[in-house]
């Protein structure tokens, strides 16, 4: 009889006899095996309950080119289907210089059936420099509450003002402090980067800051462009969990021009580009967690183009690659 050291245990144990394959035992396997396999159909409605669900948003910026008001830009953006409206906060700044209120703005966005999901704004919260620092903390504290008080509850948070090389536990520290702000006012900050910004480009970054900031309100938004643009790539993502990116800009790039030459204005409606869409999507729908997808083009082509063309054809690219 064989041997074997056994190291759990530190001692010499006797080794466990073959167990023999028997016609009973056989019939025996066969007879359990349904059973077995009755909570597949579970298991797989779990798996799929837990995949990503989308809305989609019209970023602004999209149609910012036919010079419209804001008001028009919202129906625009409801005539077209979309479940939300991406803002930027000197276009509300104009609205409200126009003599209207935030109350007003609400009641639009409200009547018009959709939601303000997000709003761009450039407050220098991140800068190394200390003065600029407190003046963009006192800025975005401003945004976050005009924000709130017509029902949008996230602000993206860039990290303009800052300059290379980036402190990424000190940016850390500074968006912990942001997302306190955050639960002060009902306007959740959205760590952003971008990839043609020295300071702050990379996806990796991004993620290091919000780590670092060690909060469970923490959240990324990444945008394809901008993870092109920089060069983190798409394989990134797969390290994200679900709840952790809320907001998602959508666009594609072409390859007619070398990366680090494209610019912003070069951003394409999605699909009509290189960039791997379907593989991001999958990625997306198995990170779980409500997800909006808003698309974000500054391209002067369209700008061209009947505004409501412009934002339907949007949708339906985007839907494409997520319904």
């Amino acid at each position: 009889m064989a041997f074997f050291f056994d190291k759990r245990k530190y001692a010499y144990t006797k080794t466990p006899k073959p167990i023999m394959t028997t016609r009973r035992n056989l019939l025996k396997s066969l007879s359990l095996a349904p059973l077995a396999t009755m909570g597949l159909p579970a298991l797989a409605k779990s798996k799929s309950e837990n995949e990503a669900t989308f809305r989609f948003s019209l970023n602004t910026s999209t149609i910012r080119g036919q010079k419209l008001s804001l008001s028009e830009m919202i129906e625009v953006t409801a005539r077209a289907g979309y479940d939300g409206i991406e803002l930027w906060m000197m276009e509300i700044d104009a609205y409200l210089q126009s003599g209207k209120s935030l109350t007003q703005l609400k009641k639009e966005v409200d009547d018009a059936g959709i939601e303000a999901v997000n709003a761009i704004g450039f407050a220098t919260w991140m800068a190394q420099d200390s003065g600029k620092s407190k003046q963009g903390f006192e800025q975005i504290e401003k945004e976050m509450n005009q924000l709130a008080a017509i029902g949008c509850t996230r602000i993206a948070a860039p990290a303009i003002g800052t300059v290379a090389p980036v402190d990424l536990i000190e940016a850390g520290e500074k968006y912990a402090k942001l997302l306190d702000l955050g639960r002060k006012t009902g306007c959740m900050p959205q760590l952003e980067f971008w990839g043609a910004f020295p300071p702050f480009y990379q996806l990796g970054q991004a993620l290091a800051v919000a780590a670092m900031a060690n909060d469970p309100d923490a959240r990324l938004l990444p945008d394809i462009y901008h993870l092109f643009r920089g060069g983190s790539g798409f394989e990134g993502l797969k390290l994200i969990h679900g709840q952790a990116i809320e907001v998602f800009h959508l666009n594609d790039f072409a390859d007619t021009l070398p990366r680090t030459e494209q610019e912003d204005k070069h951003r394409v409606y999605p699909g009509d580009g290189v960039a791997p869409l379907a593989e991001v999507a999958q990625t997306l729908k198995s990170m779980g967690g409500n997800k909006i997808l808003s698309l974000e083009l500054f391209n002067p082509s369209l700008w061209e183009m009947e505004v409501n063309l412009v934002a339907q054809t949007g949708l339906e690219k985007m839907k494409q690659f997520f319904v």
